[in-house]
């Protein structure tokens, strides 16, 4: 902490913010009758960021004091050195030594596949996360003296906030109400990907809290020397956002949609846990798809071909149009991930005779299926396609895969009705400027209550039976 306050300037944010400022962006209104949060995602013009200042690809060497290794014990006053470095593309890590990272940090029960080399490689070689589509990669390495690596980060300079699903433009505004510039600002997370799990990934030693505190130390020292104006680490576990809370971190929290999986053996047994006019719904929506002559099916690994990939680019466009306006992944990206991920990659598509005409991108991992992309032909509508493919095929793959989880990604109270129930999500953050900091720490704890009163609402009026979930 001593090491990123000296780089600190007195702040022209104290006593100064505008009295809209810290309005809640991911909760714009609350009516406990019917009406609840919608969280929307805004941009802003474009602004000139300040230059960035690079520092050496070195952060520096740690020494670590107390662990349990041989070496030390063998000679108590010589230590285990750390050494703490950036490297500019996740292609200067082999996929065996970041992988072994991943699995120590999640564990094979809760293995996360976005975190793996496959996903983040795959995002870098098609253009998608690189320095000329504002996600310049600068991970953080962690080795030990024999060249072992120990931890490793997904870390980005940013110079916009689009793809993070965690909104900071009133911050950014702020920033510029007072001349100060927001951007660049250093990510933390997986881009494109509001999937919760680790974002420090060390592995699994006898001093491996002591590696973590290490990278954190780095990261900080590395936002201070590059005089960026902030370090946002979005997405991580819950034990990382309260570990991150006593190291100088803001905390902020998040509200998604989840399906729990209480050992169901079949989709009609998990109805059965239904209210009956929702279970009603559901059933009713279901038998629309076979009206519509449309024909569901699940693909894995080497079931999705190249055609299969080539039409839902043209369906995750049509999404991308309607909603954002122009899309955040390539048609290369999907090829390159299909390829690399294998069985960890669930395309359910929708057939019309021998038509393709809708898709939903899942990725399994230990015990979730992991909801991420949708789309469909923008020549046709078919009611309660959306529902389907995104919602009640994941449900039975989980059911089918005897999984725990389906995470059907950002927003959307409708997923409520259809089974799926809110659950926190965690971000951290770290504001070089002192008085910033201030002003933003009292905006979450605001934010934070009016979150947790909107999950307790949804939970009272919830879809399932009284004494389920």
């Amino acid at each position: 902490m001593a090491a990123a306050l000296s780089y600190c300037k007195p702040s022209p944010f104290i006593g100064q913010f505008p009295s809209n400022f810290g309005k809640p962006v991911s909760l714009q209104s609350i009516e406990i009758s019917t009406q609840a949060s919608r969280i929307t995602a805004l941009f802003w013009g474009s602004k000139k960021s300040v230059k960035h200042h690079p520092v050496d690809s070195s952060l520096g060497d740690f020494t670590l004091t107390g662990s349990e290794t041989e070496e030390i014990k063998e000679n108590p006053t010589k230590g285990k050195k750390v050494s703490v470095s950036i490297i500019s593309s996740i292609l200067d890590v082999s996929s065996h030594e970041w992988d072994s990272c991943t699995l120590d940090a999640t564990g094979p029960e809760k293995f996360n596949p976005f975190l793996t080399h496959g996903f983040l490689s795959s995002l870098e070689e098609t253009g998608c996360a690189v320095k000329e589509t504002g996600w310049m990669p600068s991970h953080i390495i962690a080795k030990d003296e024999s060249e072992n690596i120990l931890g490793v980060a997904p870390l980005y300079l940013k110079s916009h906030s689009y793809g993070e699903f965690v909104f900071d433009h009133s911050w950014a505004d702020a920033y510029y109400s007072f001349g100060a510039r927001y951007y660049p600002k250093f990510q933390c997370c997986v881009p494109f990907t509001p999937v919760t799990g680790p974002r420090i990934l060390v592995r699994n030693t006898s001093f491996k809290d002591q590696v973590f505190d290490v990278i954190v130390t780095a990261l900080k020292d590395l936002t201070a020397k590059s005089q960026v104006s902030s370090l946002h680490i979005t997405f991580p576990s819950e034990a990382e956002w309260y570990k991150l809370k006593d190291r100088g971190f803001l905390q902020r929290i998040g509200m998604q949609y989840h399906w729990k999986n209480c050992n169901y053996k079949s989709f009609d047994e998990f109805l059965m846990d239904m209210k009956q006019s929702k279970r009603k719904n559901i059933r009713q929506e279901r038998k629309k798809i076979p009206a519509q002559d449309l024909t569901m099916k699940r693909l894995r690994g080497y079931e999705i071909k190249a055609n299969h990939w080539d039409s839902f680019y043209k369906f995750y466009r049509n999404t991308t149009d309607n909603k954002w306006g122009s899309p955040y992944l390539t048609r290369e990206f999907f090829h390159e991930m299909g390829s690399k991920m294998g069985d960890e990659v669930l395309l359910v598509v929708a057939e019309k005779g021998d038509e393709l005409v809708a898709g939903a991108l899942n990725l399994i991992g230990g015990d979730t299926i992991y909801g991420r992309l949708w789309g469909c032909d923008p020549q046709v509508y078919y009611p309660s396609l959306h529902f389907e493919a995104c919602y009640y095929q994941a449900i039975e793959a989980a059911i089918e895969l005897n999984l725990s989880t389906v995470e059907a990604g950002a927003q959307g109270e409708h997923k409520i009705q259809r089974g799926y129930l809110p659950v926190p999500t965690y971000s951290c953050h770290y504001f070089i400027d002192e008085g910033f900091e201030q002003a933003i720490g009292e905006f979450l704890v605001r934010e934070s209550n009016q979150v947790d009163l909107v999950m307790k609402l949804f939970h009272e009026s919830g879809p399932f039976k009284e004494g389920i979930h």
